[in-house]
């Protein structure tokens, strides 16, 4: 009976992503697409629109701010939105919502417009971004969440060497245009009825093991009490804002002593190390204390920033630390849906 519990056990990991590769794969193209066009794109949104329009840049970026805080609202009631629906529709309909609204936003002939669109935005982001994907993934995988986590979110560094350079070129689009060839993708990987609401289990980690047993909150109340919730929230809330921040001056910072060429090669380097950092870490990302893993990322964050600002004029030194940081940006976005409350 030990032994073959044990084999179950040790099968079990492999049956998970046997059973669940083809959701990995749809949210991998899922995050490709909305961070490609609902974070990467929003600095080009904003040159084109300024030029276009002769908008104030203030005005614009007005906009991108609501968008962000509006996503940052619409984040807490996904899981409600993915228990009535279903997590397949709840993706295919952020792909459509968020594929829209980007055309419109780009085409707003009027400010009203702009900031019309960036609330649709914002929905078709909340639908299709972190929470939305780790939560599709809890339904088909427990032992090997973060792994599969860590591969899907690999997505978010793809669009921003895939689709925000092509961005420039065919803003409205390019949007529509991957919207439409995504939702049959998502549609074949994403079964309408998970196993885990189908057999009325709830997500993956429900079911539980001995050894997976982790607390839990009921409602937004309990958790908001909690001191082990906002020992999450806080670190992780600070530790995105540093990096928010430094992706939208980068250029900024590093023009005056890269020139142009070199900005966008720091950039492209800041983005292949949040890929290579994601995948460094997948292999092992569900065998370690996830707590210290963030820890360690927070500060490797912190290095890499202190090296730029040590010696700004040493390009060797800016490029290093871009790709320093560029180690952690992945990690820090994918670990939160990780860390339990301790």
């Amino acid at each position: 009976m030990s032994g073959t519990a044990a084999a179950s056990r040790t099968d079990a990991p492999i049956e998970e992503f046997r059973r669940g590769w083809p959701v990995v794969l749809a949210c991998f193209f899922t995050a490709t697409f909305a961070w490609g066009f609902g974070f990467h794109g929003n600095s080009v949104y904003v040159a084109v629109l300024h030029d276009t329009r002769g908008w104030s840049l203030s005005l614009i970026t007005g906009a991108t701010t609501l968008y962000y805080l509006a996503g940052a609202v619409l984040l807490m009631h996904v899981h409600r939105v993915i228990k009535v629906v279903g997590p397949q529709l709840m993706l295919i309909s952020g792909v459509v919502i968020l594929g829209v609204a980007t055309v419109g936003f780009t085409r707003s002939q009027a400010p009203w417009q702009l900031y019309a669109w960036s609330l649709l935005m914002a929905l078709g982001s909340a639908f299709t971004t972190v929470t939305a994907i780790a939560t599709t993934l809890s339904y088909w995988f427990d032992r090997r969440r973060g792994f599969a986590l860590t591969l899907a979110l690999n997505g978010a560094s793809t669009g921003g060497f895939t689709i925000a350079p092509l961005l420039a070129l065919i803003v409205g689009y390019l949007g529509l245009a991957n919207g439409v060839l995504l939702v049959p993708m998502i549609f074949l990987g994403v079964r309408r009825q998970p196993p885990s609401i189908a057999t009325s289990a709830g997500p993956a980690n429900q079911a539980g093991t001995q050894e997976d047993e982790r607390p839990a909150f009921d409602n937004e109340a309990e958790a908001l009490r909690s001191p082990h919730f906002w020992s999450i929230v806080l670190p992780f809330s600070l530790a995105l804002t540093a990096q928010v921040g430094f992706i939208i001056n980068q250029v900024a910072f590093l023009l005056p002593h890269l020139g142009i060429d070199g900005a966008g090669i720091a950039i492209a380097l800041t983005t292949i190390a949040a890929f290579a950092g994601r995948l460094a870490w997948a292999p092992i990302i569900d065998r370690v204390n996830q707590r210290h893993a963030s820890s360690v990322t927070f500060v490797w964050q912190a290095a890499g920033l202190a090296v730029m600002l040590a010696m700004p004029n040493n390009a060797a030194a800016l490029y290093i630390g871009c790709i320093i940081v560029g180690l952690s940006v992945g990690n820090i976005v994918s670990l939160p849906p990780l860390v339990y409350p301790a």
